[in-house]
């Protein structure tokens, strides 16, 4: 019976980093970004790593990809829920912001460090933007 848990807990993590990479693809897709971006956002070096979830070859995810996912997911949310137009909304993350967290840059330049707390950083901003829990 530890068996079949374990075969359903291994089950469900593929699942699960199924559909973070298809979701992550399809905000990469709207956002317009290049696939060096993509891969500082998702924090793969590897393109071997990342050609192969692209593919959705992919048993489960390391912490920090599902964690990244999750922030860019918040922020695509935000981003539909401040500016219902979606091109508008898919636009902003590379247009100039004159708020101070951002000195003048894009959401991306800030995203692009290449640390998860810069993509933590932009989601609180964004949540705090809409009324959320900032």
């Amino acid at each position: 019976m530890k068996t079949a848990a374990i075969e359903v807990t291994e089950l469900n993590q593929e699942k699960m980093a199924k559909s973070a990479l298809k979701a992550y693809f399809n905000i990469a897709n709207a956002w317009q970004l290049s696939t060096p971006q993509q891969k500082v956002l998702l924090g793969v070096q590897a393109d071997s790593t990342f050609f192969k979830y692209k593919k959705g070859d992919v048993k489960s995810l390391p912490h920090d990809t599902l964690e990244r996912i999750s922030y860019l997911l918040g922020i695509y949310k935000d981003l539909q829920i401040l500016l219902p137009v979606t091109q508008a909304a898919d636009q902003w993350v590379k247009k100039p912001n004159r708020a101070p967290l951002f000195g003048g840059k894009s959401a991306l330049d800030r995203m692009m460090s290449g640390n998860v707390a810069d993509l933590y950083v932009v989601r609180k901003y964004l949540d705090a933007e809409r009324g959320g829990w900032g």
